[in-house]
């Protein structure tokens, strides 16, 4: 058998992926079939953007867990529902053990809402201004090796969006942060060369229509 390229471990059903998607079932199933995949709905982007800013400090699988309580304490992230949370969300989602109980987290999701409302407002959409900020191919590495991504928290894309993000008012949205988002939502295709996840993501990217104003 050929030595599997360098990041790359086989899981218990007998699929390599990339070495952070192999632990646990649940990552496995979120690897495989949602990271690296291009989105373009405003709901999603703006879901990943807020659990991105709720992970920093801890895991993403911890994140991932409590996905669905995250959705069902914050409107499933719908942008204009979330933009009207009050004091009130804010004290009930302290509250609430299913969930990251951080009260800046918290509000800067309130926060970023009303700001992403604004910004769908003036551009059109979120996707609209987030695939604005899609490296071009040469920007990135030749190949996508685990030691070329252990050097790689942030881009200067993540810190491009990152500071004109903050600019518009958002909070929580640091360049690693955005980075993690960008590998997340396709923006980028991180998973390694010979991860079978890799080439159903170039795929989607090469078909995607991306939103226009």
């Amino acid at each position: 058998m050929a030595r599997l390229p360098d990041g790359l471990i086989v899981g218990d059903d007998g699929v390599p992926r990339c070495w952070w998607g192999a632990s646990t079932p649940r990552y496995a199933a979120y690897h495989d079939d949602e990271w690296g995949r291009p989105v373009r709905d405003d709901r999603t982007l703006f879901e990943k953007i807020c659990l991105e800013g709720f992970q920093a400090g801890l895991s993403w699988l911890t994140i991932l867990n409590k996905r669905e309580n995250f959705r069902a304490g914050f409107a499933n992230f719908e942008i204009e529902k979330v933009a009207r949370f009050t004091g009130r969300d804010v004290k009930r989602l302290l509250g609430d053990t299913g969930i990251v109980r951080h009260r800046g987290k918290i509000e800067s999701t309130i926060n970023n809402a009303k700001q992403a409302a604004k910004l769908v407002d003036q551009q059109g959409s979120l996707a609209q201004f987030v695939w604005g900020y899609e490296p071009a191919p040469k920007q990135r590495p030749k190949k996508i090796t685990k030691a070329a991504l252990m050097t790689m928290n942030a881009s200067p894309e993540s810190v491009a969006l990152s500071k004109e993000l903050k600019r518009r008012g958002w909070t929580f949205v640091g360049p690693t942060t955005v980075y993690a988002f960008m590998q997340a939502m396709g923006l980028v295709n991180d998973h390694l060369e010979g991860c079978p996840a890799r080439r159903p993501a170039l795929e989607a990217r090469a078909t995607l229509t991306l939103p226009t104003s």
